[in-house]
């Protein structure tokens, strides 16, 4: 773990309620990974799940402390991004409350500050949901 729960704010411009990423494990130029434990007081559970909103909303999160993290590293500051697209979307299932979701993002290609990147987040090795995701970055 590179990045723990509570120290995740120093990288994301998101606060609570909206944070949906609670450490960042690993974060190269080529990859980004995370997990979050799905509580019952997120405003994107419903029914006992956490919805597609959040598995998404998670991705991008998980996106925004990489690079954050990697601004850091290199001296710099972290970026506020936003979401441009999101596209490709694939759910296989929905996390229950109480579980700890993985999320693996692959920056896949950029054009000046705008990323392309393919996210996948998991449960016991099972894929909960796929996507791609444009993210523009703030310069």
């Amino acid at each position: 773990m590179i990045v723990a729960k509570g120290a995740i704010t120093d990288y994301i411009p998101h606060r609570e309620p909206f944070v949906m990423v609670d450490n960042l494990l690993g974060a190269t130029r080529e990859r980004f990974e995370s997990d979050f434990k799905v509580r019952e007081d997120n405003v994107l559970v419903q029914d006992g799940y956490f919805q597609e909103t959040g598995l998404i909303e998670h991705i991008a999160q998980t996106c925004a402390a990489s690079f954050g993290y990697l601004d850091a590293s290199e001296g710099g500051e972290p970026k506020v991004g936003f979401i441009g697209a999101v596209s490709k979307v694939l759910v296989h299932e929905l996390p229950p409350v109480g579980v700890t979701i993985r999320t693996v993002v692959t920056p896949m290609h950029q054009l000046g500050n705008i990323y392309l990147v393919k996210g996948e987040s998991s449960l016991d090795g099972r894929i909960l949901l796929g996507c791609e995701l444009k993210i523009v970055v703030s310069e």
